[in-house]
């Protein structure tokens, strides 16, 4: 593993983060501060919903809305997933009727403290379940121990458990340095991630602008020297359009168009649908 790190490691230590991400939104936001880059936003979105308080019922009303969209908003692309509580995968399965996966957060989500057995029985029944994307949470006992061989060898075996589903790992960027934040990807892109998302939303602070490029930063260097593309998903406390924009603009930069489709970038969120729609459409909406 520590090969792997050092092979595919950008040192980032004489980059200020902050500044270069300023540089790149004050060049290139502007133009995504419009309609069609919203749409687009609003069809990169895995539509959450991840409360202690969740029930069968508030799910399969979710559902219906995700079901319904085309016959209210016609000339907008619906979400890319909706994305559940690992429990939920088969009442979300019965209950949805158009063509968008189903994500789920799996293996001791949202701490990952519990044991690897648990993690991959866990995976392996929400894949049995419906599910066609898994999200887990690295282990970030071993991580922060520095016990990279292991955090590793824990992703993979998920990764196996997965079988066609996708797996996105999520490294909880909002806790990490920004040389842990670079490590924690390339452990995870090692072991076999589809995807590398920044944090479960649980913790603060959450996704962060500086986080992105780092990571965004990392999947390029690695597809630039291997040819294979990893997706990216930021999540956790992305509310309003312009936040989705900045995001949308630092992996148009960083990654280029080709990440600019829901296989390869998403972003997690629970209001930003909303406050999408009552930007395009210029009126409140307040439809899921």
């Amino acid at each position: 593993m520590n090969k792997f790190i050092e092979e595919h490691y950008a040192n980032f230590d004489q980059v200020n983060i902050a500044e270069k991400v300023n540089e790149i939104l004050s060049q290139n936001l502007e133009k995504n501060i419009n309609a069609d880059v919203y749409r687009k936003c609003f069809s990169l979105i895995d539509l959450t919903s991840l409360e202690s308080t969740d029930t069968e019922e508030k799910i399969v009303g979710m559902i219906r809305k995700v079901n319904d969209f085309s016959k209210y908003f016609a000339d907008m692309d619906n979400v890319a997933a909706v994305c559940v509580y690992q429990n939920f995968v088969e009442t979300v399965k019965k209950s949805l009727q158009v063509g968008i996966n189903i994500a789920a957060v799996s293996a001791g989500f949202p701490s990952s403290q519990s044991f690897i057995e648990t993690k991959i029985a866990e995976v392996a029944l929400t894949v049995a379940d419906g599910a066609n994307e898994i999200d887990v949470v690295q282990t970030l006992s071993a991580f922060l121990s520095n016990d990279l061989q292991r955090t590793a060898d824990d992703i993979s075996e998920i990764k196996d458990a997965c079988r066609q589903a996708h797996l996105k790992v999520i490294i909880e960027s909002g806790i990490l340095t920004d040389e842990q934040i670079q490590k924690a990807s390339l452990v995870a892109i090692a072991a076999g991630a589809d995807f590398i998302k920044t944090s479960t939303g649980k913790l603060s602070p959450a996704a962060t602008l500086e986080a992105a490029y780092i990571i965004c930063r990392t999947i390029k260097n690695y597809c630039d020297k291997t040819g294979k593309k990893i997706g990216f998903k930021a999540a956790g406390g992305i509310a309003t359009p312009q936040e989705a924009a900045k995001y949308y603009t630092l992996v148009e930069t960083i990654l280029g168009n080709e990440w600019l489709n829901n296989g390869l970038f998403r972003i997690g969120a629970s209001r930003l649908a909303n406050n999408l729609l009552s930007e395009i459409y210029s009126k409140e909406v307040k439809y899921f």
